[in-house]
């Protein structure tokens, strides 16, 4: 059954009574943003006045919003505001009063040309955690340059080698630095949380997608500095593990994992191939790597009799790793799936769930994304503006009811 992780309405866990401004756009920092409200944080999510451009990377879409927006913006309010304008930025300022979190992703210098860079604000709010988002950072010799996912995979490698010599290089199929940038954006953000507990100060929390980008090149970077062979294509083989790739099967394929010599006996004895088990060619994973060509062959023609998900079970079973490659719908359908609560669902809002499980204050899904501005009337309320502050605000396009559409 897809249900909730809460019905309670309310947002509870472990950063409840964190209030977080999120003026970030696109994955990386709402992504942070939707992190810290499933676990309780306060997070005012500021659009200008055309939106998050998010909203219409689609099909497919619910309402007037595409499914790309929907997936990082759950449990937030939203504000729209035109940091443009003078009144906008004050608008801001009055926000950051009781402010714990920024996040920004804006290029570099746009925040400071409005005044409202981290140095300008920290005398202002020394408790606030800044956190930045951009694609290179804003110095050195890509500084300022604008940064997204795939262009971030063929700067820092990950293009070079994912794919194999049939397919040529290949993006990795999914914004992998995108979000792990806005992983690692809560990571900085909680750590400059707890160290601001003991001197009672913000900080800057600097991300870039190059610097991510560059993080994950585990284990090709270390490889390299050991041996200075630069690494290709890998297709589905580990470069230094082996049997560790994908096979063929008579049903799906199977991806196995056999990570030491004790596991490699196992698996031999699951397929029913002991001989390759005492062969001295395969006798530890260094010569298992220099002759994987020829185990793999030998391999291969076992796993044609096998059935690729009842032999991962199998090999499972035995204390061997193995997966049979399954499709997207089979995933966000399977009963693990759904007992691990990686399914959410607020009416006809569904997206995957919480992975980060903690045993006391557990975080919860109790809002879906935002519509545009939903929530200004509350948010400006709550910030002690006055109703005719606010018609004002609106009035002034400031504050607007409505995105802004192309042309107007």
């Amino acid at each position: 059954m897809i249900s909730p992780t809460s019905s309670a309405g309310e947002a509870s866990g472990a950063l409840k009574g964190i209030r977080v401004i999120d003026v970030s756009r696109v994955l990386g920092g709402p992504l942070a943003g939707q992190i810290l409200a499933d676990h309780g944080a306060d997070v005012i999510k500021v659009e200008p006045p055309q939106g998050d451009e998010t909203r219409e990377w689609g099909p497919p879409f619910q309402g007037d919003a595409s499914a790309y927006f929907l997936n990082v913006n759950r449990n937030k309010r939203a504000l729209s505001l035109d940091l443009s304008h003078e009144e906008g930025r004050a608008v801001l300022l009055r926000l950051l009063e009781t402010a714990d979190v920024l996040i920004e992703n804006f290029k570099p210098g746009t925040m400071e040309k409005w005044g409202l860079g981290y140095e300008q604000l920290s005398g202002r709010f020394p408790r606030l955690v800044y956190a930045s988002v951009t694609g290179f950072g804003k110095d050195g010799p890509f500084g300022g340059y604008p940064g997204y996912d795939l262009m971030a995979q063929a700067w820092t490698g990950l293009v070079s080698i994912n794919g194999s010599k049939e397919s040529g290089p290949l993006r990795v199929g999914m914004p992998i630095i995108d979000m792990m940038t806005g992983a690692n954006a809560v990571i900085g953000i909680t750590m400059s949380l707890l160290e601001r507990e003991r001197s009672g100060n913000g900080q800057h929390v600097d991300l870039t997608l190059y610097d991510t980008g560059v993080s994950l090149l585990h284990p090709h970077a270390p490889n390299w500095f050991i041996s200075g062979k630069v690494p290709g294509l890998t297709g589905n083989d580990h470069p230094t593990i082996s049997p560790y790739s994908l096979f063929e099967t008579k049903g799906a394929s199977i991806l196995v994992t056999v990570g030491n010599d004790r596991q490699y006996e196992r698996f031999c004895g699951a397929i029913g191939a002991p001989e390759l088990a005492s062969d001295p060619r395969f006798h530890s994973n260094a010569l298992r790597v220099e002759n994987r060509a020829v185990l793999a062959e030998a391999i291969q023609a076992r796993l044609r009799e096998f059935d690729g998900e009842e032999l991962a079970r199998q090999l499972m079973d035995v204390g061997v790793g193995g997966g049979p490659v399954q499709s997207v719908d089979r995933v966000l359908t399977h009963p693990h799936t759904l007992h691990r609560k990686m399914v959410v669902q607020l009416g006809e809002y569904r997206s995957t769930g919480i992975p980060v499980k903690l045993s006391r204050t557990p975080g919860n899904v109790y809002a879906p994304p935002p519509e545009y501005n939903q929530h200004a009337h509350e948010i400006l309320a709550q910030m002690k503006f006055s109703p005719s502050d606010i018609v004002a605000l609106e009035e002034s396009g400031v504050v607007r009811r409505t995105r802004k559409r192309h042309g107007e």
